[in-house]
């Protein structure tokens, strides 16, 4: 991989915290290479705190375009010139461009979601489905799921069942679907709708490394066969909910071509130039496996 850089090379990076688990560096700086641009893609942790000064620091810097992750993707609209049509309705931005101090908010997470779930498009259609969290991702998520999917129902559930109402009640105004049904997370009480659901989503970053462990459930009796149950953290590729949902016959879903799909769309809106998909997820399973 290219290590070198000088005073021309163009800047894109990730601002997020906490940041080790990250592949993006890795997927971005391949891009980089197979497309051989003089850019350099940096990880930068930046407290929740410390948005509005980063945000004007990268800007002064003439860094030219970067991701944000966890806990900024709603907070960072605020320092934005203009939001696109679809993470404004979203409300929520993963992507930035810096086109000479003018920056521009987008949302390519939605495009993450399609292409991850699109196979599966028939099953999920019309169907009852549980999403799990109501941060930024979690927007991006029921904004796929309503546009793409028209689902019969969503389940919102979230730790604090005041953010999931939050979120129907954004989503209820904004695209004008009214079936859902908001409850706090507490598995016992949640395995029949677990159950019911064709689709299961995992929206948070439980279970994400270095809590391997941790998982939105522990109980076998939540997943049922051919269920799809589809885990947006991509760092372990197989989570401990992954791993439980497998073994009772659900089809497992992990972060890992999400996080490729979305990160080439907005490589493209950064340099205009379209990712060779198949090429990075096999540098990235390369990688993962040594």
């Amino acid at each position: 991989m290219k290590d070198s850089f000088h005073i021309n090379t163009k800047v894109i990076g990730l601002i997020g915290h906490p940041i080790k688990h990250t592949y993006s560096p890795f997927i971005h700086n391949i891009a980089i290479e197979l497309k051989k641009l003089d850019y350099i893609y940096l990880p930068f942790d930046v407290p929740a705190a410390s948005l509005h000064n980063a945000v004007e620091g990268m800007n002064a810097l003439g860094i030219k375009g970067y991701n944000v992750t966890i806990p900024h993707k709603e907070s960072i609209i605020q320092y934005l010139n203009n939001v696109s049509e679809e993470a404004s309705t979203v409300g929520s931005v993963n992507t930035v461009l810096n086109d000479h101090g003018k920056l521009s908010g987008y949302n390519t997470d939605v495009h993450g979601v399609l292409e991850t779930l699109n196979p599966y498009k028939d099953e999920i259609t019309g169907s009852q489905i549980c999403v799990i969290g109501a941060g930024g991702a979690a927007r991006a998520v029921i904004y796929t799921l309503i546009r793409h999917f028209k689902p019969q129902k969503i389940y919102l559930i979230n730790r604090t069942e005041g953010r999931a109402d939050s979120l129907k009640t954004y989503f209820s105004a904004k695209m004008k679907f009214d079936a859902f049904i908001t409850r706090e997370l507490f598995p016992p009480d949640l395995v029949e709708v677990f159950r019911d659901s064709k689709l299961i989503i995992n929206a948070t970053p439980v279970g994400m490394f270095p809590e391997n462990d941790d998982t939105i459930s522990t109980l076998e009796d939540s997943f049922i066969k051919n269920q799809i149950v589809f885990d947006l953290v991509y760092n372990p590729t197989k989570t401990k909910l992954l791993q439980i949902a497998e073994q009772q016959g659900a089809i497992a879903l992990g972060g890992l071509k999400m996080l490729i799909h979305q990160a080439a769309k907005a490589f493209e809106i950064w340099t205009g130039e379209q990712v060779p998909i198949e090429e990075l997820e096999r540098s990235l399973q390369l990688y993962l496996s040594d």
